[in-house]
Parts: C-alpha cells; sequence; structure tokens
C-alpha cells in the first residue's frame, strides 16, 4: 500500500514525494552532458582527443591541432575547398592563428558514435568566438580512426548552419535553470530527473524514472513549452503507469507556480499545486500544496531543500 501510494503521489506532483519529507531528499546535479562513454573505452578515447583538439586549437598551436589528423587526412571548409594531409593543414591553421589571435573554440551539441572499434563518428556544431566577439557557428562531421598513433582524424566536413525555425526561447528561459540531471538516492530507493531542451528550444523535456526497492519501476516525461493561444507557459505529464497530465507554469516573484490537473492510470482525478523557488545557484526549495485525488484532500508536504550535487 505504502508503494502504491509512493507512485500515486509522483504523478500528482512529478517529484517524489513521501509520507514525510525527512523520508528522502532530492538531488540536482548541474551537469547537462549525459556520456555513454564510460561503457565504451574507444569512446572514451575518442572524447579525450576532442578535448586535446580543443585545447590545442584554443592555445593557437597549427602544429598540435594539424597532428589530430592522419597523414593523409581532409578537412572540407563550409566554402567547399579541401585541405589534404597535415603539412596543408598546419600552413593553414598556422595562417589563421596569425590572423586571428586570441579566436577561441567551443564544440556544442557533440556526439559520438562508433561504427566499429576503429571507427568513430563525431557530429556537432563548431563555435568559433573572435577576439572581437563576434561569432561563428558551422555543423561539422568527423570520422576518427583507430591507428598505431592513436585515435586520429581521417576526415572533417563543415557546412554553414541552417537558419533555425521560430522559437519561444524567450518565453520560456525563466526556466533554464531546470536544464541538467537531478539524482538522489536513499535507503530502498532512487530517484533521476532529466532536463534538456528540444533542439529549436521551443521546449524543455524532463524525463523521470523512480526505483524503489521492492520491484516498482516508475517512469514518465513532461514537456514544457509555450501555448501561444493562450499566453502561458505549459506543461504535459506522461507516465509509464498510464497516467497523464496538464500544468498552468506562473512565476511570481522568486517562485514559479504549477497548478497541476492529473488523470492516475485507474481513472481517478488528481490536482496539487507546487511551487518551486531557486535560493542561489545551489540550492531551491520545492513544496506542493491542495494535493486532492478524486475530491479527497492528501496530507501536505512540508517543504523540501534541493541542492545541486
Amino acid at each position: 500500500m505504502y508503494l502504491a501510494r509512493l507512485v500515486a503521489i509522483f504523478a500528482i506532483c512529478f517529484t517524489p514525494l513521501y509520507s514525510s519529507a525527512e523520508d528522502i531528499g532530492i538531488a540536482i546535479s548541474n551537469n547537462a552532458k549525459s556520456v555513454s562513454a564510460e561503457d565504451d573505452p574507444n569512446e572514451v578515447a575518442i572524447r579525450k582527443a576532442i578535448d586535446s583538439y580543443l585545447s590545442a586549437f584554443n592555445a593557437g598551436d597549427a602544429t598540435a591541432v594539424a597532428g589530430h589528423w592522419k597523414d593523409d587526412g581532409e578537412f572540407t571548409l563550409p566554402s567547399g575547398k579541401k585541405l589534404s594531409g597535415q603539412e596543408d593543414l598546419k600552413a593553414t591553421f598556422a595562417e589563421y592563428f596569425e590572423n586571428s589571435k586570441g579566436a577561441k573554440l567551443e564544440l556544442l551539441n557533440t556526439s559520438v558514435s562508433m561504427l566499429s572499434p576503429n571507427v568513430g563518428i563525431e557530429n556537432g556544431i563548431a563555435r568559433v568566438i573572435s577576439p572581437e566577439g563576434n561569432v561563428s557557428d558551422t555543423e561539422y562531421q568527423a570520422v576518427h580512426v583507430n591507428t598505431a598513433n592513436g585515435w586520429k582524424i581521417d576526415s572533417l566536413k563543415e557546412s554553414e548552419t541552417p537558419e533555425l525555425p521560430p522559437s519561444h526561447y524567450e518565453k520560456l528561459k525563466g526556466l533554464e535553470w531546470m536544464i541538467g540531471e537531478w539524482v538522489d538516492q536513499a535507503e530502498g530507493a532512487m530517484i533521476t530527473t532529466n532536463c534538456r531542451w528540444t533542439s529549436n528550444r521551443n521546449f524543455l523535456v524532463r524525463s523521470f524514472k523512480v526505483v524503489v526497492e521492492g520491484g516498482i519501476n516508475f517512469e514518465g516525461t513532461q514537456v514544457i513549452g509555450w501555448d501561444q493561444t493562450k499566453k502561458t507557459i505549459r506543461s504535459w505529464l506522461f507516465d509509464s503507469d498510464g497516467g497523464f497530465g496538464v500544468g498552468i507554469w506562473t512565476q511570481n516573484g522568486d517562485s514559479w507556480v504549477v497548478r497541476t490537473l492529473n488523470t492516475l492510470s485507474d481513472g481517478r482525478q488528481a490536482s496539487a499545486t507546487n511551487i518551486y523557488k531557486p535560493i542561489d545557484d545551489q540550492t531551491m526549495t520545492f513544496r506542493s500544496i491542495g494535493r486532492q485525488v478524486d475530491g479527497e484532500l492528501m496530507p501536505k508536504m512540508e517543504p523540501i531543500t534541493i541542492t545541486r550535487q
């Protein structure tokens, strides 16, 4: 009965609520980067090579940058021009660094996938920031191969970044503090929540999972977006038990108030008002009030202090 109640409460509030707030806390991680490479040593090695390349570029070291390619490696620029071989690459980068001293490179949305144990594909966005602060973005794909001298770039192709579609980011950026992986583990239970932007930043997607000792495995997804018709922030929630719900988000001073209405998997109607209040970069509080299931008032939840891990 206790575990079943736990799942019902979680569905109402999209936050793990136990019969007492002391039963369990919530920890937030600011690490939005999810790296599955820990399971694949080859991917780990490629990511280390990527970090090394980034450091060499930002140090303005043309020799070190070119050294990340195979002897006959090829670099295709957005213009279509091709650079072939380390000597050509070294000369081109040396000229670039001489003319753009202090330019910095950032790699965004980087992903690595293995085609075989000796071939990996890297995709992402290369952002170059000039000494004057101008920003230039290009999409790229790099083919990494495992050689006797370690992982090297066989080919790299850059292309102009396509114009982004309209975005409601300005309406949602007040919730950007939610981005990241939130993890909490207490005796007999573990709760993880991961929040990310969709590619055009029109929606925030929160995925949660509850694993409780004894066999319960409960998970779901919440999508948060701007409703242009109602001129408000809305959320839609779907859980693995078959429940679903909606929420209306409003900002009240330093807090975010979420009024939720849910249909549980057994057909019962549930509602609650959830309040998030960021305290600083590392802490926030959460509380849930007015929680009801089919008109029955649930026990109130005392405020919980949430900290970043």
